[in-house]
């Protein structure tokens, strides 16, 4: 078997990182240079003296190892979550595009089961291809639901025109068909969509979500939180193919992004059909 160069790229090494960022000075340093490529101005008055504030970061694991509070931790991961998400709304899914409907989150106990379950949060799984056949890059939109008005409105925003979809016979993905898109979809049959190699990109990247998902994270808001966290799982997987930049571009997105304070963090902003 051919070895996969993107999986086996080397990345940036923890030597290497530790060279860059070893010091709060470095990163201090590496964040001003982002900000403010030109040197600091402040956008109200002009002037170029900055003061400098501390900031927790992200979940329980980098609490442990950053020795700063929950909270602190809780609230710098959703803000650079929100950041993934709002350089997601930057760009659209072209060309070939397989599509599969999804859920994310599980049954509750004494709740209603199956598609049902007030737990589980329905959203549109996409990935588009290269002319090879590759993936390129991948969307996950939480959804009201598989209604025709539903994917009409997912499709207009998320998709170019002239795309080709690929679904599964679910009946709402024709919808595509009354705006600038081609629907090619392939019927299972009660065969599971996994046996057929039109969804072999997108239920990989399906699996690698429920991974990611099953390893990092014991417990969150679906219903609240799960524009976010597929979000985040977006991002990483569209920078996949140079890992040793990634850090640098997470913090240009956090650094141009508006400001997010605990009140924006928690209201929680509907991307579905940002521009």
């Amino acid at each position: 078997m051919a070895m996969n160069r993107i999986q086996f790229q080397p990345g940036l090494s923890l030597p290497e990182f530790l060279r860059y960022y070893r010091t709060q000075a470095q990163c201090a340093a590496t964040l001003e240079q982002v900000r403010w490529p030109t040197g600091f101005q402040c956008p109200h008055c002009g002037g170029s003296t900055c003061s400098q504030a501390k900031t927790g970061l992200s979940t329980l694991a980098l609490k442990r190892h950053l020795g700063v509070s929950y909270p602190s931790a809780w609230l710098v991961h959703y803000k650079l979550m929100q950041a993934m998400a709002e350089r997601g709304t930057h760009y659209i899914l072209d060309g070939q595009i397989q599509v599969d409907d999804a859920y994310l989150g599980g049954e509750r106990s004494g709740g209603k089961s199956g598609r049902g379950s007030e737990n589980k949060i329905p959203f549109v799984a996409a990935v588009s291809l290269s002319d090879e056949g590759r993936p390129l890059r991948t969307k996950l939109i939480p959804v009201s639901g598989f209604s025709l008005s539903e994917i009409g409105q997912w499709a207009r925003t998320h998709l170019a025109p002239g795309s080709t979809v690929f679904p599964d016979g679910l009946a709402c993905f024709a919808t595509v068909t009354t705006a600038d898109y081609a629907h090619q979809p392939t019927i299972v049959d009660g065969r599971k969509p996994r046996d057929f190699p039109e969804f072999r990109w997108i239920n990989t990247a399906l699996g690698n979500l429920k991974t990611s998902l099953n390893g990092r994270y014991h417990a969150f808001n679906f219903r609240k939180y799960a524009t976010r966290y597929l979000a985040a799982f977006s991002y990483r997987f569209n920078r996949r193919f140079d890992l040793r930049t990634l850090h640098t571009r997470l913090l240009v997105a956090a650094t141009t992004c508006a400001p997010q304070p605990l009140r924006m963090i928690r209201f929680v902003t509907d991307f579905r059909y940002a521009t």
